[in-house]
């Protein structure tokens, strides 16, 4: 076999990394050769502890409680990992092999060897959030809307693209496209990563550790191992702080148009209350028809309409969260519908189709639409406010 393994010397141990395609066989079939080969005391796999649970039980989507993620506030979060999956698992049964195999090919390795299986990577909900919150309101949508159209990108890619994505020219080529577009998602996402992977590696036990990981990170990892200087854990599982200004924001506008209708009652009562009828129809109808967008339960689409207006002044509540667990009530997902989700998720009819994905589109569309709602309801109070006080 040619040997495409990068091994580094450091610390009095011996170091190998072996960068694959997550759904190559050529790079399962490497792994198996290279672990058989070297008879590593530790096996470093690419993987947290949720996505080792989850590929070794690739049921549990059936176990879902969609109240509680609604609950929770991970909606996005689950509709994220329900797409990348689903991408994975796309491009796996083009190649006809299971989507992670060279990882389970590493838990299953560790077990006949009686080696020390780490599992090296940050939880990925970590790095979602991490990845949010380093970007701007705007920077957010267009990070969402470029991930929907990457979704129903059906361009077909063979095994021999797959394999070529190992060769370090052509990833850096690739990681520069990301950066250039999306600057902080190759940071957290690629960096970031490399510096966690790269320290749990060197603090794995035994002189000799073998690393199974994503090629790209190969390179980030090596030089992180090699410069001695590793990155403390703790900070790159914090979450950085929230924006002042997101917090100000959040409640300046509802104290702002509050304070704006009370100030136009003063002036005129009849000019008041046909800012608060602006106010629930723009929020009430405008949420409403997210919901109905969404393929939302009539109760639901009704929960969103009287929701929306007073979730509308208060940051800490959101009017997808009440259409949302409406929706979860009415129409409860099936076993077949967490089955098929990563199927489903693939067609903007299978999304409609399936209850779980209603369900987060419900949230998440209801939520935006509101946004939406509130910017016109109230610049529509400020217009009403302007023309009582000066005419």
């Amino acid at each position: 076999m040619d040997k495409q393994w990068t091994t580094l010397r450091t610390q009095g141990k011996e170091i190998t990394l072996i960068g694959t395609a997550h759904v190559s066989k050529v790079s399962a079939q490497e792994v198996k050769e290279a672990l058989e080969e070297i008879h590593p005391d530790s096996i470093c796999i690419e993987l947290d502890e949720d996505r080792y649970q989850s590929l070794l039980h690739p049921g549990q989507w059936e176990q879902t409680d969609i109240v509680q993620v609604i609950k929770q506030k991970k909606t996005g979060f689950l509709l994220a990992n329900i797409i990348l999956s689903s991408y994975q698992k796309k491009i796996a049964k083009k190649m006809d092999i299971s989507a992670g195999a060279e990882m389970l090919q590493g838990i299953q390795s560790a077990k006949e060897l009686n080696a020390e299986l780490v599992l090296a990577d940050r939880r990925i909900q970590t790095t979602f959030s991490r990845i949010w919150r380093k970007h701007s309101f705007w920077q957010k949508c267009k990070l969402l809307t470029s991930i929907i159209f990457s979704l129903f990108d059906d361009e077909d890619i063979t095994e021999a693209d797959l394999e070529q994505l190992k060769q370090s020219d052509m990833l850096e080529s690739a990681l520069k496209e990301v950066g250039d577009s999306f600057p902080v998602v190759a940071e957290v996402l690629i960096h970031e990563r490399d510096q966690y992977l790269a320290a749990k590696i060197a603090q794995a036990q035994g002189p000799k550790i073998v690393a199974v990981l994503g090629a790209a990170h190969v390179p980030g990892v090596a030089a992180q191992i090699e410069s001695g200087n590793l990155a403390d854990l703790k900070e790159l599982d914090s979450l950085p702080p929230k924006s002042i200004w997101g917090k100000v924001i959040g409640w300046g506008i509802p104290l702002a148009i509050i304070v704006l209708i009370l100030a136009t009652f003063l002036n005129s009562h009849s000019a008041g209350w046909e800012q608060i009828q602006s106010w629930i129809l723009w929020n009430g109808t405008l949420s409403a028809l997210g919901t109905l967008l969404a393929g939302g339960h009539v109760l639901s689409i009704l929960t969103a309409f009287i929701a929306a207006p007073i979730t509308s002044l208060n940051p800490l509540l959101a009017a997808g969260w009440f259409a949302g667990l409406v929706e979860a009530s009415v129409r409860k997902p099936k076993v077949k519908d967490f089955e098929n989700l990563t199927e489903d998720v693939n067609s903007v009819k299978g999304m409609w189709k399936n209850r779980v994905t209603r369900i987060l589109l419900v949230v998440i569309l209801a939520n935006v639409f509101s946004s939406l709602g509130t910017f016109i309801g109230g610049t529509d109070i400020i217009k009403t406010f302007l023309e009582t006080v000066f005419r």
